[in-house]
């Protein structure tokens, strides 16, 4: 594989501007043609901001990766350091760059994501939670950037909502699943134990699928969006119980249903 497409992970880069896309679409639906620039400009952003991130992530993660995952471009010696670094900051700015033509709450939106992917890198991962709730919230301000782009950000607070509870459940577990192997970070099954732990992370995962209703009710989404999202519910709730037995299990069955709901998203956008 290319040095250059491990290190971006490109693949994850253009799922990020297909999230950005489909948002869109829900907020402006078919008329989201009337924003070709808009949306161009921000999918640049996000696929910029995603190729930094993950940059920045191999530069601060060297040392256990080169135990962890040595075939990765900086343990491996395809990439030195200070060019991973010098990487992420050129496409970090590059990034912030691109949003300056956009509207006031894409240009924030941008801003604060990368401010929020910095803190994380440098602090908040290793804080456990607080690291989680992070990555959910980027993940949620993915969503908003897409409506930002046509002017309709507030169409898509629900959908960001979903996707960011999904999220901060989803990586609970994952620490869950990496307790023994988690030797510099301070995660939440740390703290108060796997058990209670998993129990929070369930109760997140409940609480997104008691609110997915909500989507339809506000007619952001069309009926043709519920039996897809019942399916979807489903996972989500054999996930919040599965996952006590088999965290990695039940973390890989969220992330279908995550594509699932992804699914219901883009179909509930057909009015």
């Amino acid at each position: 594989m290319n040095k250059y497409v491990q290190l971006f992970r490109l693949g994850n880069c253009a799922m990020g501007v297909v999230g950005l896309w489909l948002a869109a679409f829900i907020a402006a639906g078919t008329s989201l043609i009337d924003h070709t620039t808009e949306l161009l400009l921000a999918s640049g952003v996000v696929f910029l901001f995603m190729a930094a991130g993950n940059s920045l992530n191999d530069y601060m993660d060297r040392e256990v990766d080169m135990v962890a995952h040595p075939e990765r471009p900086i343990p491996s010696g395809r990439v030195q350091p200070k060019q991973a670094i010098w990487l992420a900051l050129i496409l970090f700015i590059g990034a912030f760059v691109l949003s300056l033509p956009l509207n006031p709450e894409s240009i924030v939106i941008g801003g604060v994501a990368i401010v929020l992917m910095l803190a994380y890198e440098w602090r908040t991962k290793r804080m456990g939670f607080v690291g989680n709730v992070s990555i959910a919230v980027m993940t949620g301000m993915l969503f908003l950037l897409g409506g930002a782009a046509v002017g309709e950000w507030r169409v898509i607070v629900s959908i960001a909502t979903l996707a960011a509870l999904i999220t901060v459940g989803r990586e609970v577990i994952k620490d869950i699943q990496d307790m023994k192997g988690d030797q510099d970070r301070l995660t939440l099954p740390k703290r108060i134990g796997p058990r209670p732990a998993g129990l929070v992370a369930s109760i997140l995962l409940l609480i997104a699928v008691a609110l997915s209703i909500e989507p339809y009710l506000s007619n952001t989404l069309s009926v043709l969006y519920l039996p897809i999202i019942v399916l979807a519910d489903a996972i989500f709730i054999y996930s919040s119980l599965f996952h006590f037995q088999d965290p990695g299990r039940g973390q890989r069955m969220i992330k279908i249903g995550m594509i699932v709901a992804m699914f219901a998203f883009l179909v509930g956008g057909f009015r």
